[in-house]
């Protein structure tokens, strides 16, 4: 019984090196070196297409919206190469609209730019807008909104594609909105956004040392 019990004590001891060895590689994995060009970044930024923020099916559409920002290279992997800090919704003449009225939609920023995977053959990042923060009116209903946003970067055509899925984005109040927007409700926001940096179009590569 004893030499059992030894033999499978050295069994458990050569498994648990095993694995041991087998994890040290993957915990040594380096982080992602992110490059932004030009660095640091001044960004402006306009959307193409319409921006769309959609809750229990009903669609709070803009035609016109626009922003600025900053990048700059860093570090890591989720990384943040860049802050959105400032974004309008709607403009003069061409407000944002739904079924329920017009849409007013106010930003708290900053805003940030979170990058997670680079594909070098498509010059594509992917990742998400973080720290999304605004407080939306129409009519007499009002809620905010927190979460994040996925979202593609593309470096050929400077485009900052934002196609966030369920459970992402949480309305955290309500007010005078009754069951069309209620606390716990998870909207999804869609939109695409060029942008610049003076009148180039700016880059992130993403490479691991």
């Amino acid at each position: 019984m004893k030499k059992s019990m030894r033999n499978l004590a050295v069994v458990a001891g050569a498994a648990s090196a095993s694995f041991a060895l087998a994890a040290g590689p993957a915990s040594a994995v380096p982080s992602t070196v992110w490059t932004v060009s030009p660095n640091p970044a001044s960004i402006t930024a306009v959307n193409s297409g319409n921006v769309v923020l959609s809750v229990n099916g009903i669609a709070m559409t803009c035609t016109k919206s626009n922003g600025a920002g900053t990048g700059a290279s860093t570090t890591g992997n989720p990384a943040t190469v860049g802050q959105i800090t400032s974004i309008a919704f709607g403009a003069t003449g061409a407000p944002c609209t739904s079924v329920l009225g017009t849409v007013t939609a106010v930003p708290t920023t900053p805003w940030t730019i979170v990058a997670q995977d680079y594909t070098a053959a498509t010059g594509v990042t992917k990742g998400y807008v973080g720290n999304v923060d605004a407080k939306v009116t129409v009519g007499a209903c009002n809620f905010r909104v927190t979460g994040k946003a996925s979202a593609t970067y593309t470096n050929s055509t400077g485009a900052l594609a934002v196609n966030s899925v369920a459970g992402e984005l949480t309305v955290v109040s309500s007010s005078g909105c009754g069951a069309a927007v209620p606390v716990g409700a998870k909207p999804t926001f869609k939109g695409t956004y060029l942008f610049k940096s003076g009148a180039s179009i700016p880059t992130i590569v993403g490479s691991n040392p």
